[in-house]
């Protein structure tokens, strides 16, 4: 009985504290309700202290233009008050969604961004970020945003309103016409993570963005990950057919930079080009910029063709500096990098001026110049007269237009421009030594006779017109009845008719834009991409006409031809030597020289039927 009295007992007691604990979960609960109120209550306490004061901090993030190598712009990444839970970005917008704040903490974070933003004097566009809830919220209007900015200097064209997704978007129909209306007030629009957030890839495709900001996640590793390679170069395809910028978040190594590059991506942002800071600084580290010059900043399409001879090739990437950089930092510069010579100085990507660094260092060791001009702007050491170049200009044709410059422009250098903003520049003796190698590869693809270029540089030419999408008219030149006329009148004399073709062939051109090349025999091309190329085709018929008489005697002048015995030994009689032209006009229906080639021989058949000089122009479209 003992022992059953004992089991009994412990059953009883196990029943007991089941009871307890089981009667016990609900203070539990409530208790834990009761903390996660205070919480709560403290949060919200924050978030109102925050309101109150103001105590916001934000960072500013350069964003780089990795084809120029200039800072497109800063992206503003806010911080809380140091020390309080709501530090990190993330926590004071979840918190302040989360207590129906969103509306005056992103207004708040505006106004500290937009103040700071200006009184730093920071350059290019400012990306501010906002979620689309806010966005679309009528007490959330930039009315505000729209007049302190104009208080402070900030045209709307330089805001970059951000969308980010904390939460799904679903109202897409006020969205879009929020976005419309923030157009229309000269606001431009970017969606951030692309590929993260819930509808990343709809809102693309319903408001139609300035910038796209590519997920860290794919651009992370992306030299070593294929798939997120093909991603980003899938992006990349589709930002080209909806003229959508490219931005790549989440740079952190040398590898990254260059992937992104390689591909085609406009701008980069990340660890590797800048940390974001309260007071950035608004150059480029110099490492990241030798990286872009040595191994991206190349036009790929130049380098499909041997003999190219772009200027892009012999192009330089040297460090550059605003206008407002002070005098004393370029003389850093300069101490810094021993072999730079001249710094160009550009503002927003457009180029002002250029520092030589013999008058700078110069200048600085004579005596109280350095505590003279040291904290003042750069300008004071610029060199405003600038040879400025087109990125697509040839370097032959570039030899033409330096003929007249400067010796001082010269030995500054030559920069180059794509739709008139700074890409890089050309040092003087660089240029020289390209010309150089050019006229003799030229002597040796030469025709011996005439020292036009062969068929080589005719087909590079073409092609390099033809991969650059720009028109043109390509002309094949025959002249007609000379064979028989070097039978009887001899080669030599014949050479010379060839060279004197050759010679009114120049001189009809516009040497800066039009090429001439000789196939070989009496077959000639000209690659005219002036406009007026049609009258210059008839002027150079009349030349001819006036000129081949006085290689005929004064019989056969009368007489207009010549008679001599064919090869069946019977008499024939033979016109004058005339000039045929078959002229293809080009504006993106070839892909190669080769079908230039079929288009300009079927052009020159058609002239030849007609007697005497003539011009054929076979005006079908997508002749190929």
């Amino acid at each position: 009985m003992p022992n059953s009295h004992t089991i009994s007992h412990g059953i009883d007691f196990n029943r007991s504290q089941m009871h307890l604990r089981k009667n016990d979960s609900r203070p539990t609960e409530r208790v834990e309700i009761s903390l996660e109120s205070q919480a709560s209550s403290l949060i919200l306490q924050e978030l109102l202290r925050i309101l109150n004061t103001g105590d916001v901090t934000p960072r500013f993030q350069a964003i780089l233009d990795l084809q120029t190598n200039h800072i497109l712009g800063f992206e503003a990444l806010i911080r809380g008050p140091s020390g309080s839970p709501l530090h990190a970005p993330i926590k004071l917008l979840q918190a302040a969604a989360t207590h129906h704040l969103s509306a005056p903490i992103e207004h708040l974070c505006r106004r500290v961004i937009l103040e700071t933003f200006c009184s730093l004097g920071l350059p290019g566009k400012l990306f501010i970020n906002v979620s689309p809830e806010c966005l679309i919220l009528k007490d959330a209007e930039f009315r505000e945003t729209l007049q302190l900015a104009a208080s402070l200097g900030i045209s709307p064209d330089h805001i970059v309103i951000e969308l980010t997704e904390y939460q799904p978007t679903h109202d897409y129909d006020a969205l879009i016409d929020a976005v419309v209306h923030y157009r229309t007030l000269g606001f431009q629009i970017a969606i951030d993570d692309l590929g993260e957030g819930f509808s990343s890839l709809r809102l693309w495709s319903e408001i139609k963005p300035d910038y796209v900001k590519i997920d860290m996640h794919f651009v992370q590793g992306i030299d070593k990950d294929h798939v997120k390679r093909q991603f980003v170069r899938s992006i990349q395809e589709i930002a080209k057919q909806s003229s959508t910028k490219v931005i790549a978040e989440g740079i952190e190594t040398q590898a990254e930079l260059e992937s992104v590059a390689e591909i085609g991506i406009s701008y980069g942002q990340g660890y590797f080009i800048a940390r974001p800071h309260a007071t950035p600084t608004t150059t480029i580290s110099a490492e990241v910029i030798q990286i872009l010059g040595t191994r991206i900043h190349r036009e790929k399409i130049e380098h499909q063709f041997v003999g190219s001879s772009c200027i892009t090739e012999i192009m330089q990437l040297p460090t550059t500096v605003s206008s407002k950089t002070m005098s004393s930092d370029v003389e850093a510069l300069f101490l810094q990098y021993e072999k730079l010579k001249v710094i160009p100085i550009v503002d927003d990507g457009t180029p002002v001026g250029i520092i030589n660094r013999h008058t700078m260092v110069d200048r600085f060791a004579r005596p109280y110049q350095r505590e003279l001009y040291g904290r003042k702007p750069c300008t004071v050491f610029m060199e405003k007269d600038l040879l400025l170049v087109d990125y697509k200009t040839d370097i032959q044709k570039l030899s033409h237009a330096i003929v007249n410059a400067e010796s001082d422009q010269l030995m500054n250098g030559i920069l180059i421009t794509r739709e008139q903003r700074y890409i890089g520049m050309v040092s003087g003796a660089d240029l020289l030594r390209a010309i150089t190698k050019l006229q003799i590869d030229a002597a040796r693809h030469a025709n011996p006779l005439t020292q036009l270029p062969g068929n080589v540089p005719i087909n590079q030419h073409i092609d390099r017109l033809l991969a650059d999408a720009r028109p043109f008219t390509a002309c094949y030149c025959d002249l007609d009845h000379f064979k028989p006329f070097n039978d009887v009148y001899g080669y030599q004399r014949g050479d010379v008719v060839i060279e004197m073709t050759g010679r009114l062939l120049r001189q009809h051109i516009e040497p800066t834009l039009d090429f001439v090349g000789h196939i070989g025999g009496d077959d000639f091309v000209i690659v005219f991409e002036s406009t007026d190329w049609e009258s210059r085709c008839h002027k150079l018929l009349n030349a001819f006409q006036s000129q081949i008489a006085q290689f005929y005697s004064h019989e056969d002048r009368e007489r207009g031809g010549y008679i001599a015995e064919n090869r069946q030994g019977k008499k024939v009689f033979h016109s004058l030597i005339s000039l045929s032209i078959g002229a293809v006009p080009i504006q993106g229906d070839f892909e190669s020289h080769h079908q230039v080639s079929v288009a300009m021989a079927d052009a020159k058949k058609q002239a030849k039927k007609c007697f005497g000089n003539h011009l054929f122009i076979d005006r079908r479209s997508g002749n190929k």
